[in-house]
């Protein structure tokens, strides 16, 4: 089955560590809209060739899940660990995508693609650098959805982010942007590391929404729930939606009056966003 389409529309791609093969079925059936099986991170250096071993093994039997798949790769050209990454995954099928850390060029992305000519690449922004190239990086040719390792990015430039993080509303803007100047599926958040904290996970998710970024890591299945539950519209939202879009079929596609609000062409893609978000929900809890 190809997974692009569901994978450029996940609302929630849950981590788990690629040395953790116990924990890869708990993952799948999380409920989350794609599972991320790590090799960077939270893999020690001493472990990645296991973690590479686990992953190979257990592929076939994940499959049958029918969530797509992707393995985040050590960084390309920081260590022989990205190199060994690609040369490994070009012998592997059944993955939806190849998550890609610390991207700072639209030549890192070249490296990998040479490998892997026909895989989905989620590029993570996680450098001041890679801020700077984000133009670039989106025009790769197989790039589908950016996303943002805010963590990383914090690390990278020095900043320290207060409550509500403000200070990277500069990031996510312009990650938004050029997703959308690009033509790329709405971008990826990043992690919410508190994981006991849903208030500030659904605000987490909120400003995601603001930003109009269109899914978010996640590193606990516990997560799930509250993410899905925040990106999706309200009731209001969605009854509003509604009238709109039957407003809209019964003028013809005239501009109309609806509660006293002028409803032309543009309140109408607001709609059929709302409405489109509510069946990508619905769409996952059948599959």
């Amino acid at each position: 089955m190809n997974h692009s389409p569901i994978l450029a529309s996940a609302r929630t791609l849950l981590f788990v560590p690629g040395n953790r093969p116990e924990r890869f079925e708990k993952a799948m059936g999380s409920g989350a809209d794609a599972v991320v099986l790590d090799l960077e991170d939270s893999v020690p250096l001493a472990e990645k060739g296991a973690a590479r071993q686990a992953i190979a093994q257990a592929l076939g039997g994940l499959a049958k899940h029918d969530v797509p798949l992707v393995v985040r790769i050590n960084s390309v050209g920081a260590g022989l660990a990205g190199e060994e990454d690609l040369y490994w995954l070009a012998s592997l099928k059944l993955l939806a995508g190849v998550m890609v850390p610390k991207v700072e060029s639209a030549e890192m992305l070249d490296t990998v693609g040479r490998q892997l000519p026909s895989v989905p690449l989620l590029p993570l922004i996680e450098s001041g650098a890679g801020y700077l190239a984000l133009r670039s990086i989106s025009s790769q040719r197989q790039v589908l959805r950016l996303a943002v390792g805010h963590i990383d990015f914090m690390a990278d430039t020095g900043i320290m982010c207060s409550a509500g993080e403000s200070e990277l509303d500069s990031l996510r803007f312009e990650v938004a942007m050029v997703s959308r100047a690009s033509r790329l599926a709405p971008a990826i958040d990043g992690v919410t590391v508190d994981i006991h904290n849903a208030e500030l996970l659904r605000d987490d998710v909120h400003r995601s929404l603001r930003f109009g970024f269109g899914g978010k890591l996640c590193i606990h299945p516990k997560q799930i729930e509250g993410i899905h539950s925040a990106f999706a519209p309200t009731a209001t939202q969605l009854n509003w939606a509604r009238r709109v879009v039957a407003a809209d079929a019964e003028s013809g596609g005239a501009a109309v009056q609806l509660d006293g609000r002028m409803v032309d062409a543009p309140v109408v893609l607001q709609a059929k966003s709302f409405l489109a978000r509510a069946n990508a929900g619905q769409h996952r809890e059948t599959v």
